[in-house]
């Protein structure tokens, strides 16, 4: 019978409830990439009075008890009487989309939450305490959970000492009911304030960790802005350019980009609105690769390059070995997302096209050898990219759905993908258990023979070659594209969901991370529409020694640890591999939708993600050596 569904059935959530309810509404997720959001969004606000001119240097500090402290030099949030009768501090941080941001006097242009962001992090927060400098003086605030702890006299804050200069400082210890885990990661962090200030030359931030096992002080300033940015990301590559950065401005919009070629063949472009990172682009980037494309092609027929009978460049051809930062300052920005991963302005796409075809033409009419050196460019990418259209055509065969054929795809019987599955299994054994254990309506199974090709070290021939490679091109239906190629088409994908299912061992970790590089970097629309998950099978089975007693799995060493804390007496089974399960244990602990675990495959930063996969699974040792010590508390061991 149906519940009654009538006014009672209504809830109304006050205040900062909302954001305690549904956090992922407003910081994307309750993951360590939500909980270090809580950073960027104090900081943003700090940066925002950079860009109204009042503030200079930020000092960020992650304390040893686990909190977050964010302490700036600008003009302090106000904290004299708002019209609803308190601080006007206080409704800064306990009322939704209120903040200076919204009247265009106090801030031509912003990067935080638009009045959302403080209070948020307040909700998220166990505790926080504001203190503004002003006047002379420090007024401090206290909250717990997003409510005030503490009563205000006649609605003012009060003055806790003396102070020289202005500011706020911003102390905030992250909600453990709500994030599942409270430790901010380092690396992320640094990398953004590093980001901030190549993109606020002006700018410097402090940034200090006393937590125990990873203190460090960094100061980051970058005089050079954008120009050092992008010369930073090619500091280990063979450059064909020197970097080439330009600034505009158009119906209000400033514009400013640098970019640089070089001779390895990939294309990396950023985008950033307002000093935060679009990770997923918008329409900046899109009016600044058209604009380009157009220019190029354009001078490629001026000088003779294409004759009357080529076609054009493709925008993909002009861009490869690209290195480019494209940022601009918007005053009015809309975003797809509360976490602004792409742009959605549409004046901003005309903007940067504009200020990119008048400076771009005004800068290559005086460096015409820079201008032959990026056209050659293009013509090696249209050549390789022809070359190996071919080379597709006559590698990659026609999808075959047979079941079981020749040790390969077993299909599933629906060709609905939004239902199907497909998992991805290393070895005969573990792949023949998996057949005879799987849906067969909704779950295909995929076996491959061992580690598959390492795509980051092989030339494209290779990669094309490889069997395994190959057969997972054919069953996902989508295609492939190897970063200048078009082939690649995520409305054909077969599969909602992709699942890496590898032994929980060394050689299994091993196999997952071959295989997540190979769907990065040529299929990466699989990761970043969350298509892509890796399995995880337990790694014991307990037994307690009591007749009648049903079995438990555990998942990893923690669990067996808390486990014999609470039990004596049991049988302990460690299962080695997938390959050790019978069809009904790896049924019920790996492939049944209502039990197994899945990890979903996500990207919190597609520039560290990018670095970090070619460190990791390139030619370069010494940095990959360096990066493994650096990181050597970070691992899981294998007990």
């Amino acid at each position: 019978m149906a519940a009654v569904y009538d006014a009672k059935s209504i809830k109304v959530l006050e205040g900062l409830e909302a954001v305690r309810k549904r956090p992922g509404m407003y910081i994307g997720s309750t993951t360590t990439r939500g909980l270090n959001h809580l950073v960027y969004e104090i900081v943003d606000n700090a940066v925002d009075e950079h860009l109204a001119g009042f503030c200079n240097v930020i000092h960020v500090t992650l304390e040893e008890d686990g909190s977050c402290t964010v302490d700036d030099d600008g003009r302090g949030i106000p904290i004299d009487m708002h019209e609803k009768g308190v601080s006007a501090e206080r409704v800064v941080f306990t009322t939704l989309h209120a903040g200076g941001k919204f009247d265009n006097k106090a801030y031509a242009t912003s990067g935080g939450l638009h009045g959302v962001g403080s209070s948020v992090v307040n909700a998220l927060s166990e505790r926080m305490t504001v203190q503004v400098r002003k006047n002379g003086f420090v007024y401090e605030d206290r909250y717990k959970r997003g409510e005030p702890d503490m009563e205000l006299e006649k609605g003012l804050l009060p003055v806790v000492g003396k102070a020289r200069g202005t500011g706020t400082k911003i102390n905030f210890l992250p909600d453990p009911e709500i994030f599942e885990k409270t430790r901010f990661k380092q690396d992320e962090i640094k990398n953004r304030l590093h980001e901030t200030c190549y993109l606020n030359p002006k700018l410097t931030i402090v940034y200090e960790d006393k937590r125990e096992g990873s203190r460090e002080q960094i100061t980051y300033a970058e005089p050079d802005g954008i120009s050092g940015f992008v010369r930073e990301l090619n500091k280990s590559d063979e450059t064909v350019t020197d970097v080439i950065s330009y600034h505009g401005e158009c119906d209000g919009i400033m514009v400013d980009v640098a970019f640089q070629y070089i001779r390895d063949f990939r294309e990396e472009i950023m985008g950033f609105c307002n000093n935060i990172y679009n990770s997923e682009g918008g329409t900046h980037l899109t009016g600044f690769k058209t604009a380009f494309t157009a220019v190029i092609n354009s001078y490629a027929r001026q000088l003779g390059i294409l004759k009357d009978k080529d076609l054009n460049f493709t925008g993909a051809d002009v861009r490869n070995g690209m290195t480019a930062v494209v940022s601009i300052k918007h005053p009015d920005p809309r975003f797809e997302g509360q976490t602004k991963t792409k742009l959605d302005n549409q004046d901003a796409a005309k903007a940067v096209s504009q200020v990119t075809t008048d400076e771009v033409v005004r800068y290559f009419d005086r460096n015409l050898e820079t201008l032959k050196a990026v056209i050659e460019c293009a013509e090696r990418a249209a050549k390789i990219r022809k070359s190996e259209a071919k080379a597709k055509t006559n590698m990659l065969t026609k999808p075959k759905f047979s079941f079981d054929s020749n040790g390969k795809l077993a299909n599933c019987e629906s060709r609905d993908p939004s239902k199907c599955e497909i998992f991805i299994v290393e070895g005969d054994s573990a792949g023949g258990s998996a057949k005879m254990a799987r849906d067969r309506m909704y779950q295909a199974i995929l076996p491959i023979r061992g580690k598959i090709l390492n795509v980051e070290k092989a030339s494209m021939d290779k990669v094309l070659a490889n069997a395994e490679i190959k057969s997972m091109i054919n069953a996902f239906g989508c295609g492939f594209s190897e970063g200048y190629g078009q082939d690649f088409d995520i409305s054909k994908l077969r599969y909602d969901k992709i699942i890496i299912m590898a032994d929980a061992d060394v050689d299994g970790a091993h196999i997952s991370t071959l295989l997540l590089t190979l769907f990065y970097r040529f299929m990466p629309d699989l990761i970043y529409e969350g298509h892509v998950y890796v399995a995880m099978p337990p790694l014991y089975k307990v037994v307690p020694n009591k007749k009648g007693a049903e079995g438990e799995y555990l998942y990893d060493d923690a669990a067996l640890a808390k486990y014999r804390k609470t039990h004596t007496g049991f049988t302990l089974q460690r299962y080695k591999g997938l390959g050790e399960m019978d069809p009904e244990q790896l049924w019920e602990t790996t492939l049944d939708p209502a039990r197994r675990r899945l990890r979903k495959i996500q990207i919190e930063d597609g520039k560290m993600a990018s670095q970090t996969t070619g460190l990791l699974m390139g030619t370069d040792v010494p940095p990959r050596r360096e990066y493994i010590h650096a990181h050597a508390t970070d691992a899981q061991i294998d007990a």
